[in-house]
């Protein structure tokens, strides 16, 4: 084995051990994430829920609305409203990215 052969390898060697060493590092700083990833695990679950079962949500929904029409009417207008702002926001955002790319 020629020696710059050798060097390659040992380097190769060390960067996996240094890297081994990293992961190991990051895994324990994102051990306080997991329950913000377990969250968000479960509400990604249950928007799946709701896709597969849109019948029971409209169901509620009208039932709501049958026995708690103020409640309802008002949540819904939060609801449109939070999702008027969302969409104003996501707007500007892509507007900055687009004016960011062309500097």
């Amino acid at each position: 084995m020629n020696p710059a052969t050798l060097e390659l390898a040992l380097r190769k060697q060390r960067l996996q051990i240094a890297s081994e060493g990293l992961r190991a590092e990051f895994g324990d700083c994102a051990k306080a994430l997991r329950p913000l990833f377990a969250g968000a695990d479960y509400a990604v679950e249950g928007a799946r829920w709701v896709r597969r079962h849109p019948e029971l949500v409209v169901a509620t929904a009208v039932a709501l609305v049958v026995v708690r029409p103020k409640s309802v009417w008002r949540w819904a207008r939060r609801g449109f409203i939070g999702w008027q702002v969302w969409q104003k926001f996501r707007d500007l955002v892509e507007h900055r990215q687009r004016s960011m790319r062309q500097w």
